[in-house]
């Protein structure tokens, strides 16, 4: 089976390609988990946690019900260790905030902005009829804390994407940490902080949505890129890291 990172008796990492779902109710459609059982030839398959369907990234899954215990352990206490790259196009006017960064400016640098991580921290409702989460009031019933923070690795002028029409804009290259796990939680609190991702049709701003269609990029702009969390039996660190293929990653890579 292609896409596999490592593989012992107890746990596989795997790398999640852009479109491919992790789990899917639908007959007849190809997901990560009937790939494994396939693969494994085995009708058992711990599916520990999950990517969205146009992500591209790093999952770990349990062979055994005794390690998929112990790996949920981990996830659901945070003790899993998620990064995460992002490409976003700032709305206007969010660069003069804390949030954004860095002077403007015309030429491709290797220089991170400033070093700096910034935090976002927000209460999220999910709404499963559109499979779609928002921010709201800390007070709003069922609302669920949201945490992650961020560094900006690079920014380039985002005619480097092919784009004619993109003259003063710029893009960056985010590296985001999760310290929660909640349903589209990078994509919902990066777009409300005024920073929305390439290719994300569902939380995208009207500039954001334009821009990747002009440049052809249909997946959304993230990628899990680092995976950590203790080997369910020798308790042993394990680290994966990948590189990410997506067209909105190019320029950066």
């Amino acid at each position: 089976m292609d896409g596999i990172l490592y593989e012992d008796k107890a746990v596989i990492v795997c790398r999640k390609s852009a479109g491919f779902p992790t789990q899917t109710a639908k007959i007849g459609e190809p997901d990560m988990e009937s790939a494994l059982k396939n693969y494994l030839k085995s009708p058992y398959v711990g599916i520990i946690h999950r990517l969205d369907q146009p992500v591209e990234g790093i999952l770990v899954f349990a062979k055994t019900k005794e390690a998929a215990a112990k790996l949920h352990a981990q996830n659901a206490g945070q003790a899993m260790g998620k990064t995460y790259y992002a490409v976003v196009l700032p709305e206007e006017g969010k660069l003069q905030t804390e949030a954004a960064i860095a002077k403007p400016q015309s030429r491709i640098t290797d220089e991170a902005a400033d070093g700096r991580e910034y935090c976002l921290t927000d209460y999220l409702l999910k709404n499963g009829k559109e499979n779609k989460s928002a921010v709201v009031d800390k007070e709003t019933p069922q609302a669920k804390r949201a945490e992650l923070s961020y560094r900006i690795l690079r920014r380039l002028d985002a005619s480097v994407m092919g784009d004619g029409a993109a003259g003063g804009k710029h893009i960056f290259l985010l590296e985001v940490t999760l310290k929660t796990g909640r349903h589209h939680q990078i994509r919902v609190q990066l777009s409300h902080a005024g920073l929305p991702l390439l290719g994300d049709g569902k939380y995208g701003s009207p500039a954001s949505r334009a821009f990747a269609e002009s440049c052809q990029i249909r997946d959304v702009a993230l990628c899990a890129c680092r995976l950590e969390f203790l080997h369910p039996v020798s308790g042993k660190r394990m680290v994966f890291t990948l590189e990410p293929s997506g067209a909105a990653f190019r320029p950066f890579f």
